[in-house]
């Protein structure tokens, strides 16, 4: 399992949608026949306490939905802000490679290349070995850095290609942190997939103790639950799904260095 990941992961996203839409709608037949159970005692809740339930659960899920979304909603947000900054730091270094030694200007600049493709995903790897070969690379690239400030401890343009080279890596580093290790906690997912499941079978309790007919509302809400964690869980796995951090300015980057 990748690092950061958590036993969600092993379901794909639109697995999990219908996972989810399932499991509700067996919650809301459960609730109803067991609601359907009760209307036939004597004693039995009134519908209006039944209903007041139903109201708090339904607005206490609400609350957790838009929790969860402002959660990944800012993390995809930053994400996103990264790849720029990211950008800038690569395509910084690169420039600032002219003022190495002569030496060490082709093999630093190829590097950058590689690190770039690397960083784009054109090379096609999975995103754990993207993190490892984009820190391999890293090594490679400290090391020629060090080789030219032993040539030229007091240079000002090798200090300042130190400087953004530094600053290059620490983006990766964040990068790695807010797409890897800074996911929606696991706690925060069963909480939501919990409230929702008694959300359903308070709604169908409610119908069955109220001898109503199972209305197709409560499929058309199953729907949209199901809709809205798709797209929690879509921002919340950077690698996966539709929405998508745009690798666009890494790529002007890429372009700018040539061939």
């Amino acid at each position: 399992m990748p690092p950061g990941a958590s036993p969600l992961d092993q379901l794909p996203i639109w697995a999990l949608s219908i996972l989810l839409f399932s499991a509700n709608l067996l919650f809301a037949e459960g609730g109803f026949r067991i609601g359907s159970l009760r209307a036939t005692r004597a004693a039995k809740e009134g519908d209006a306490t039944v209903g007041t339930i139903v109201s708090a659960e339904l607005g206490l899920l609400a609350f957790l939905l838009a929790f969860s979304f402002g959660i990944v909603a800012s993390r995809f947000d930053a994400r996103r802000h990264m790849v720029i900054d990211e950008a800038n730091a690569i395509g910084t270094t690169f420039l600032r490679a002219a003022t190495l030694p002569e030496s060490q200007i082709a093999s630093v600049r190829r590097l950058l290349r590689t690190y770039t493709d690397v960083r784009t995903g054109i090379t096609g790897v999975p995103i754990d070995q993207v993190v490892r070969r984009s820190e391999e690379i890293q090594q490679h690239l400290w090391t020629e850095a060090v080789a030219a400030a032993a040539q030229d401890p007091r240079s000002i343009p090798i200090g300042l290609f130190i400087q953004s080279l530094n600053e290059m890596i620490d983006l990766h580093a964040r990068r790695v942190m807010a797409a890897l290790r800074s996911r929606m906690p696991l706690t925060v997912w069963v909480v939501l997939f919990g409230v929702g499941f008694l959300s359903f079978f308070t709604m169908g309790y409610q119908a069955g103790l109220t001898r109503a007919f199972r209305s197709p509302a409560v499929l058309i809400l199953a729907l949209t639950f199901g809709a809205v964690i798709w797209l929690i869980t879509d921002m919340d796995r950077p690698g996966e799904g539709f929405l998508r951090v745009s690798q666009e300015p890494i790529l002007e980057t890429r372009r700018m260095m040539g061939n």
